[in-house]
C-alpha cells in the first residue's frame, strides 16, 4: 500500500511540474506588455543634438483561451537642438500621448514556445510642441487624431510567465488627424502592406509580455 501511495504521489508531482512548465495562455489570464525606447545623438559637425523617448504599455485579459481584449497607452517626447554657439541656440520639441483598445486572436503555435496572433486596434492620439528660433518661443498647435490598424505578432516564452513580444508591421492601417485650430482641415492616411511579407521585421516592435 505504501508503494502505491508513493507511486501516486510521484505521478502527481510530475504532473504538477509538467503543468507548471506549460507555455501559453488560457481563459482568465491577465497580461501586461510594454516597450520602451530612448535615443540620443550629438552631431558636433552640424551642432545638432537630438533626444527622443517613447513608452508604450498595455494590459489585456483573456476572455477565451485564444482571444484577449485590452487597452494600450503611448507617451512620447522628442527634442532637436541646434547650437552653433552659446548665444545662438534654437530647438524644436514635441510631446505626444495616446490611448486605445485592441482585440487579439492567437491562431498558430510554432512549437511549444512560439504563439502567433492577429490583432485589431483603434485609438486616439494627440501631440503638441514648441519651436524656439534662438530668441522667441512659439507654441505648435495641438494635433488630435484617430487611428485603426490590423497586424500580426509573435510571443516567444522564455519562462511560463514571461515572453518576448514581437509586434510585426501592420497589414492595414488608417489614420486621420487635424490641427486644433479654427478652419483646419483633416489629414487622412491609409496604408496596406498585405503583399510585402519581406518587410514584416522592418518596423517590428520588441517588448516584454508578463502573464498573471
Amino acid at each position: 500500500m505504501k508503494k502505491v501511495l508513493l507511486t501516486l504521489a510521484a505521478v502527481a508531482g510530475l504532473t504538477v511540474a509538467s503543468q507548471a512548465q506549460e507555455f501559453g495562455f488560457k481563459k482568465t489570464d491577465f497580461i501586461v506588455e510594454g516597450n520602451l525606447s530612448a535615443n540620443t545623438s550629438n552631431d558636433k559637425t552640424d551642432h545638432i543634438k537630438t533626444n527622443s523617448f517613447n513608452f508604450n504599455p498595455s494590459v489585456g485579459y483573456f476572455v477565451t483561451d485564444k482571444i484577449a481584449v485590452g487597452l494600450d497607452f503611448n507617451v512620447g517626447n522628442n527634442k532637436k537642438t541646434t547650437n552653433v554657439d552659446q548665444a545662438n541656440e534654437s530647438y524644436v520639441k514635441g510631446n505626444s500621448f495616446g490611448v486605445g483598445a485592441y482585440g487579439r486572436y492567437y491562431f498558430l503555435e510554432l512549437g511549444s514556445r512560439f504563439k502567433t496572433y492577429a490583432q485589431l486596434g483603434a485609438g486616439y492620439a494627440q501631440a503638441d510642441g514648441k519651436i524656439n528660433d534662438g530668441t522667441n518661443t512659439i507654441d505648435v498647435p495641438k494635433t488630435k487624431g484617430f487611428g485603426a490598424n490590423a497586424g500580426l505578432g509573435i510571443n516567444y516564452f522564455v519562462t511560463p510567465k514571461i515572453a518576448i513580444n514581437f509586434g510585426l508591421t501592420d497589414l492595414l492601417s488608417f489614420k486621420t488627424s487635424k490641427l486644433d485650430v479654427d478652419g483646419a482641415k483633416s489629414s487622412n492616411e491609409f496604408n496596406a502592406n498585405i503583399n510585402s511579407f519581406n518587410n514584416f521585421f522592418d518596423t517590428a516592435k520588441f517588448g516584454l509580455t508578463f502573464k498573471f
